[in-house]
């Protein structure tokens, strides 16, 4: 019996329309779940849900990989012993510093005990004031100085970074790794899977079977498939022996030593410290390792939390933020200076893309009478990136901010310094993906030797910048404008 072809034909539509129905439902209960349960800025859930809508199918494979968010549950597990430790010290300093018995021999640090709560509220960043601080532009001094140190290391060599290549340099601290493990020092490696794509588990296998450790962060199941590929750990952590660390914006390649044609002299800024600081260094590493590695949990171990005699008397504290926070602790460190701000602010960013409360707050204090000063890249290496960060930085140079854009190559440090007190230096970009998505770090320094040697160096990089003007600005072609509306619309959620 032949079944006839317009029966056929309304099998099909019927079939289609089902599908279709089923699609327009599954994007409703996800618009559903980003207004209602998921903790968004309305800019980013208006954005989702326009390409919910608009791309049924792809804004659904979009969303399943780009969208999701982490809850703090899953991720970042302490030891109960050491959680209650360090409950307990951060309970103290509270305390300490509500009933004014918190005192410091450093007076800026007096003087921004405000900020100091909050971070010490929201983030568990206890502060410390017995660091040393050596700051590096020039990355091949920050490797050379890594490499030695890594050579001197007696006991344990904690190495995270979010982009780890195999190219010059990173053969040499790989052989370096090698080496120390071979003479007994506990190695653990942690690289992003994201950052560091063209890296593989068997790229560590000397070391492996040497006895180090190595992981991946958010590894992928299978290959260019990668449901947590919009949530990166950022951060860059090296702690050695648990008395020296390193944080800053330079990952492990040749390009961030100015070998890449395409990219030019490569500008960052990256940080050596000494000091009980480097303890919360171990901690953010140690919380990191333990959401990955389910085998080789680390525990607190006295060695890895040495006493430190007094060896500076710089005060900090060491922040940490992620998609698994209930609040954007580094935004918030970041909004706490720009209102605590009376002279200048100093900011060096490869992009500049604040949400509505930081371009509020930035232009309240620029019509307060603030000096603000921005430094960003002459050319981008993410263009739709590049093209919002340019809209903004020039909305804020109509209302008098300088403007300064770096020529000799590209500008990758996250810079932040206020009043020649206060600074903050890490791997927080100014963009929604780093307040929100990714998982980052930075060290908020109150010092007033520390913030001026910063706004210095960044006077100095001034010599290299051509300056925006509102005549530049307001010549620039269609073409520019088009691009910076679409990347402005897009901004949310890059």
């Amino acid at each position: 019996m032949q079944i006839p072809i317009l029966d056929i034909y309304m099998t099909e539509a019927s079939l289609i329309t089902i599908i279709t129905v089923i699609l327009f439902l599954i994007n409703f209960l996800l618009a559903g779940g980003l207004v209602f349960l998921e903790r968004r800025s309305a800019q980013s859930v208006w954005a989702w849900i326009l390409v919910l809508f608009f791309l049924p199918i792809a804004g659904f494979m979009l969303y399943m990989l780009f969208g999701r968010t982490i809850y703090r549950q899953e991720l970042f597990k302490l030891d109960e012993d050491d959680k209650v430790g360090l409950e307990h010290l951060v309970s103290e300093q509270l305390e300490e510093i509500t009933h004014n018995r918190l005192s410091f021999t450093n007076p800026t640090a007096e003087k921004h005990k405000k900020m100091i709560h909050m971070l010490l509220y929201n983030n568990q960043s206890f502060v410390t004031s017995n660091n040393d601080v050596t700051t590096y532009t020039d990355m091949h001094k920050k490797f050379n100085q890594m490499l030695k140190d890594i050579e001197a290391a007696k006991d344990h060599i904690h190495f995270q970074y979010y982009i780890f290549k195999l190219d010059n340099i990173g053969t040499e601290l790989y052989r370096a790794l090698l080496k120390k493990q071979k003479e007994g020092v506990s190695v653990r490696i942690l690289y992003d899977d994201i950052g560091s794509r063209s890296l593989s588990l068997r790229n560590f296998d000397d070391i492996r079977h040497a006895g180090g450790l190595v992981e991946a962060f958010f590894p992928s199941k299978l290959p260019l498939i990668n449901p947590r590929i919009n949530n990166r750990n950022h951060r860059k952590i090296v702690v050695i022996d648990g008395k020296i660390g390193y944080i800053g914006g330079a990952n492990v390649g040749d390009e961030y030593l100015g070998r890449d044609p395409k990219m030019g002299e490569w500008r960052d800024t990256h940080l050596r410290i000494e000091g009980n600081a480097v303890k919360s260094l171990q901690l953010r590493f140690m919380l990191d390792w333990n959401s990955h590695d389910t085998r080789n949990n680390m525990q607190h171990e006295d060695h890895y939390f040495p006493e430190i005699s007094s060896v500076g008397q710089t005060t900090m504290q060491i922040a940490s933020s992620g998609p698994d926070e209930d609040y954007q602790q580094i935004k918030y460190g970041y909004l706490k200076m720009i209102y605590n701000a009376k002279k200048s602010i100093h900011i060096q960013s490869p992009y500049f893309i604040p949400d509505q409360s930081m371009m509020e707050a930035l232009r309240i204090v620029i019509l307060s009478g603030v000096r603000v000063k921005i430094m960003i890249p002459s050319f981008p290496d993410h263009p739709f990136v590049y093209w919002a960060t340019y809209s903004n930085v020039g909305s804020l140079m109509k209302m008098g901010a300088e403007v300064y854009m770096y020529q000799p190559g590209f500008l990758h440090q996250k810079v932040f310094v206020i009043d020649d007190e206060v600074l903050s230096i890490g791997t927080t970009n100014i963009d929604n993906r780093s307040f929100i998505l990714n998982f980052e770090v930075n060290a908020f320094i109150y010092d007033e030797e520390e913030a001026v040697k910063q706004r210095k160096i960044f006077e100095a990089d001034i010599k290299h910048c051509e300056m925006l003007t509102e005549e530049k600005y307001e010549t620039r072609g269609l073409w520019i404008k088009l691009k910076e509306g679409l990347a402005n619309l897009i901004s949310p959620i890059l």
